[in-house]
């Protein structure tokens, strides 16, 4: 019966067709997120580097606690960087922008690449590389709006 009325409903008034040029409106697009998540990779996988399994029992429980931990977030983290990545690649720069910086999809490939690496192993030099590829990145996106924006490494 609810399915009947809604199909009337539906016929009387059909929806309207809408289009829109992006996900959300001009403006939104910000490289600032992947950064900070690309950060944490890297914390992350230095903690889980500099992290040393104890002898004891209970020392053995708290550091696989706190290793999963560690792994969770750096998987997460290294995801949300990929995410925030491919939004910027995908949804803001256009062909004016390629024509610009020619190695714009090789860098954004490689940096893709980049997050899949952290998020299944536990390599500095990879995520390293990854805080590279998102500061590169960074600079592109801030230099075709025409501003220049200092970038802060992680510690």
């Amino acid at each position: 019966m609810l399915n009947n009325a809604i199909a009337l409903l539906n016929a009387w008034f059909p929806p309207t067709e809408v289009h829109a040029h992006c996900d959300g409106p001009c403006g939104v697009y910000d490289p600032s997120a992947a950064r900070i998540t690309a950060e944490a990779v890297l914390s992350m996988t230095k903690k889980i580097v500099a992290l040393e399994e104890p002898s004891d029992a209970a020392g053995k429980v708290a550091y696989a606690n706190t290793l999963s931990r560690y792994i969770a977030i750096k998987e997460e983290q290294a995801q949300k960087t990929k995410d925030d990545l491919l939004i910027l690649w995908t949804d803001y720069f256009k062909p004016v922008h390629l024509e610009a910086y020619p190695d714009l999809h090789d860098t954004f490939w490689k940096a893709a690449k980049l997050c899949s690496a952290c998020k299944v192993e536990v390599s500095q030099q990879h995520a390293e590389e990854l805080m590279a590829a998102v500061e590169k990145i960074h600079g592109i996106f801030w230099a075709t709006k025409g501003r220049q924006v200092a970038w802060f490494t992680a510690s």
